[in-house]
């Protein structure tokens, strides 16, 4: 499968070093089932239409308008117009500010993964050299930047031939841990128990491979639709109305799926 088209072009820059760089997504959901909403008698879609919550009436797409809750029931409207003008300029420059070391961003604070790539030929010594630099020196590239309408800090750290950029949660995303774990008694455990779960981990260790998150709920899914279709290949219509028998076949599926993960 060819990779995906870059959909953010701009420029990495750290003082008087600038290079193009393209943002790809690390991550895909075009493997995950999806499935739309029917009408069971039709077989056709269902649309979904904003209506009054009081009167039940449609609403037409121009009288539609975004609205902010300050009291129970009470809302300020807000134009289109509004909210572009306080919108932030969408800035085509990384602009690497600050660097910090590896390991001192929390895995929490990480968000959303892209990759991160040398836009031409001529960029790549450029691109490489930021690269390296914080290969050898053990740090992240720390900036902001504005994607997906809002301005994002992201960390950037080098990646084989290439960098990821991650987007971090803004601060008032991440709930203080001390709210959960303040309650919890420290006790120790004693060395004899320490010493069977040392060695419980030790022979359950394995080299990590994709494999290991696999999703067994998708791929029975997977197998019951082609097993739908079937009979489409045979020259048979399909049934439109699912009978029980059915979904009773969709959770024993699934039943086992999970049963036969959980052996291995």
């Amino acid at each position: 499968m060819p990779p995906p088209r870059a959909f953010w072009k701009g420029y990495l820059k750290l003082s008087l070093v600038t290079c193009p760089v393209a943002m790809l997504p690390a991550t895909s959901e075009a493997a995950k089932v999806s499935f739309h909403t029917l009408n069971r008698k039709t077989g056709n879609r269902v649309q979904i239409r904003y209506a009054d919550a009081e009167s039940g009436k449609p609403v037409a797409p121009e009288d539609q308008i975004k609205g902010y809750e300050r009291a129970e029931g009470e809302y300020v409207m807000l134009e289109d117009e509004e909210l572009d003008a306080v919108a932030l300029d969408s800035t085509r420059t990384i602009d690497i500010d600050m660097f910090v070391p590896a390991d001192a961003v929390d895995w929490i604070w990480y968000d959303t993964p892209h990759y991160l790539i040398p836009e031409e030929k001529v960029a790549e010594e450029a691109f490489a050299v930021i690269r390296e630099a914080m290969a050898v020196t053990r740090t992240r590239a720390v900036s902001r930047l504005v994607l997906y309408n809002r301005e994002r800090a992201v960390l950037i750290e080098p990646r084989g031939k290439g960098m990821v950029l991650w987007t971090l949660r803004y601060g008032d995303e991440v709930r203080d841990e001390a709210a959960y774990f303040g309650g919890i008694k420290a006790k120790r455990a004693a060395a004899d128990a320490k010493k069977r779960i040392r060695q419980l981990i030790a022979d359950r260790v394995r080299k990590w491979s994709p494999a290991l998150a696999k999703d067994p709920v998708q791929q029975a899914l997977q197998q019951m639709i082609a097993a739908k279709r079937k009979p489409e290949r045979a020259g048979k219509k399909p049934s439109r109305r699912p009978h029980g028998d059915n979904v009773v076949d969709l959770m024993a599926a699934l039943r086992k799926s999970l049963q036969g993960d959980a052996r291995h």
